[in-house]
């Protein structure tokens, strides 16, 4: 972009629809541009399910919503009137750069949609998408985290070398008090057992007695988690002896975001929870076994990753018949990880 467009109020759209944790992942990357382009009218175009991590942000100017569909679906004509009402967005109003942070099938067709002389993104990404830019950036380093493979590109496009910063949309005021009952003595642990993948599951009884060990320790313990994990959820409360808070299902994003906030400790799958506990800085434990945690793991200092880097893993296997990177690891060695924490930041 030259520079007068710097000087002037150049249109520019992310696109970034997906998941919650590359959302997060994707906020120093805004933060950076908008650094570069402080003039910039920036629109983010995001799946309804994430929209709210963005929508108000103060880097933001707007956010725009896309179907969720899946690569199959794009020429079946589901949910057609959602396609056609952003189909029209894209084709009114030109932008002067569009900028895809996703790097997917799905984030290119709306690249190829959009009116812009620009459409800039890392080349060789998956689903042949890179087909769709008009500019095509050398690809980074695969091992290196997702938030600097982000800022990358940032710098690319004329952002100064800048640390990670992460600001949310959600709101900061936001009544939790009927979901955690204060309790002054004992501050707050949350266990965020759920996950996507099923190769990324603890077994419930492991996550039982550390709950156990988390109240011996005078915490609070609530357990978190979407409408998908309230079995898993409910499963853990009833082997638990100790006494539970269950939210799983219970609460918004934002709520999540006010519970996380207040949260001293949190111990975590590789899933959007941990992702946001690290943005907000709450200290994480984070259970890694099928991914790679120097990639998606939690971003920042504080936090303690769990593994035992057996040969196999990472595999990012989405299943898996025997997932010993997971079941065998014990709750005593997760309740190493969260003393490790506590000792750099006492309950007291």
């Amino acid at each position: 972009m030259s520079s007068s467009h710097r000087h002037s109020q150049p249109r520019i759209l992310l696109v970034k629809l997906s998941s919650f944790g590359d959302v997060l992942h994707a906020l120093p990357f805004l933060e950076a541009l908008r650094v570069a382009y402080p003039r910039a009218h920036i629109t983010w175009l995001a799946e309804a399910a994430y929209a709210p991590l963005l929508a108000g942000h103060p880097a933001l100017n707007e956010v725009w919503i896309a179907p969720r569909l899946r690569p199959a679906e794009f020429w079946s004509g589901a949910n057609p009137a959602a396609c056609r009402r952003l189909v029209q967005q894209l084709r009114a109003r030109p932008f002067d750069l569009v900028v895809d942070v996703q790097g997917l099938l799905k984030s290119a067709v709306w690249v190829a949609l959009a009116k812009s002389p620009r459409k800039v993104g890392y080349d060789r990404t998956r689903e042949l998408s890179y087909l769709a830019l008009t500019e095509r950036v050398k690809p980074f380093d695969p091992e290196a985290h997702a938030v600097w493979r982000y800022l990358n590109l940032a710098q690319y496009l004329g952002a100064p070398p800048t640390l990670p910063r992460f600001r949310l949309g959600l709101g900061e005021a936001v009544d939790i008090s009927a979901l955690i009952p204060g309790k002054a003595d004992r501050p707050l642990a949350v266990l965020h057992p759920g996950a996507r993948w099923v190769s990324k599951l603890w077994p419930p009884a492991s996550w039982a007695s550390l709950s156990e060990w988390l109240h011996g320790q005078g915490f609070q313990v609530a357990v978190t988690g979407s409408a998908a994990d309230r079995e898993l959820a409910a499963g853990l409360v009833r082997q638990s002896q100790a006494p539970l808070l269950n939210l799983a299902g219970a609460t918004s994003l934002a709520q999540l975001a006010a519970i996380l906030r207040k949260t001293r400790l949190a111990v975590t799958t590789d899933t959007g929870a941990m992702h946001l506990a690290a943005a907000l800085g709450t200290p994480v434990a984070a259970l890694f076994g099928p991914t790679a945690p120097w990639r998606t793991g939690p971003f920042g200092s504080g936090h303690q990753v769990v593994r035992l880097g057996l040969s196999c893993s990472p595999c990012f296997k989405r299943q898996c018949l025997a997932p010993r990177c997971l079941t065998d690891l014990t709750p005593e060695m997760i309740e190493a990880a969260c003393e490790k924490i506590l000792s750099v930041r006492p309950i007291s």
